[in-house]
């Protein structure tokens, strides 16, 4: 599971607004030092299994 936050200064007060926008195909970025794609942008099209950071990072939810 890769984790990835808003991109573009995006933030998201809920779980269901942050899933939206992937599942809508936004752009996220990698934030997953395990991940040898940490910093880039991605989103739904690229098939990751993901964890999103949202509200100012403090919150996390699976998409």
């Amino acid at each position: 599971m890769t984790t990835v936050i808003p991109a573009y200064g995006r933030d998201y007060k809920s779980a269901a607004a942050a899933k939206k926008d992937w599942k809508d195909g936004k752009d996220f970025i990698i934030a997953d030092l395990s991940n040898p794609y940490d910093g880039k942008p991605c989103s739904i099209r690229d098939g990751l299994k993901v964890t999103i950071r949202y509200n100012k990072l403090q919150k996390i939810t699976t998409a």
